[in-house]
């Protein structure tokens, strides 16, 4: 998009052309999300511009939506942590898609060690991811493909955060709950799903209204 001088004018006049061919399509789209919404996917992606939920092709109130640099689910992070519970409790998402994406700004970063400022706050998420898979990164000589691999583990590492979370828990148990793994590759706009092996260490974040254990 161009810096003209009427910046909104022209944002509104593609979102008006983009409405208008929306509601031709699909006629009762706008209407029935005005009631309210009932997404079956809740999207956790980067924020980087190349990588949004559009390559879904899917259409307004199909996905509910959270992007953040290198897409991360710290367990600190109250933004993260409250869309999860809003999605699952709330909304009764059936799945969950983790995605990354090939060329990350936030993995080169961390594959790095030069200081970024606040971003290195962030950013010290993904070092951990960097720091446990250490052996296995260092063993790739070529860089991009170490890249890959990193950005691959990242989307595995945050699988296994959100799959720790309460009411992920407690959905999946139900049975009414799938957790998925993905990379979007910007060179050719496709999706790679990711094999994500059980997390050994789940057990440990069941919790129950009573510690029977300590009694």
């Amino acid at each position: 998009m161009s810096l003209s001088s009427d910046f909104i004018g022209e944002l509104l006049q593609r979102n008006h052309a983009w409405a208008d061919r929306t509601d031709k399509t699909n006629p009762d789209l706008f209407a029935r999300n005005a009631k309210g919404q009932s997404p079956q996917i809740l999207w956790i992606g980067c924020s980087d511009s190349r990588a949004g939920e559009g390559c879904l092709d899917l259409l307004p109130g199909d996905v509910f939506v959270h992007r953040n640099i290198a897409n991360l689910l710290p367990y600190n992070d109250l933004s993260s942590l409250s869309v999860v519970q809003f999605a699952v409790d709330v909304l009764k998402v059936k799945h969950i898609v983790i995605c990354g994406h090939y060329e990350c700004g936030g993995a080169i970063a961390s594959l790095g060690s030069k200081r970024l400022g606040l971003l290195d706050n962030w950013l010290r998420n993904l070092r951990d991811v960097r720091a446990k898979h250490k052996d296995e990164l260092e063993m790739i000589p070529d860089f991009h493909e170490r890249l890959n691999r990193f950005i691959e583990l990242n989307v595995i590492h945050q699988v296994h955060n959100v799959k720790k979370l309460v009411p992920v828990i407690d959905a999946i148990a139900e049975g009414r709950l799938q957790v998925h793994g993905l990379v979007y590759d910007v060179a050719n706009g496709r999706l790679k799903p990711i094999d994500v092996p059980d997390d050994p260490h789940v057990e440990h974040y069941h919790l129950a209204e009573d510690d029977g254990d300590l009694e």
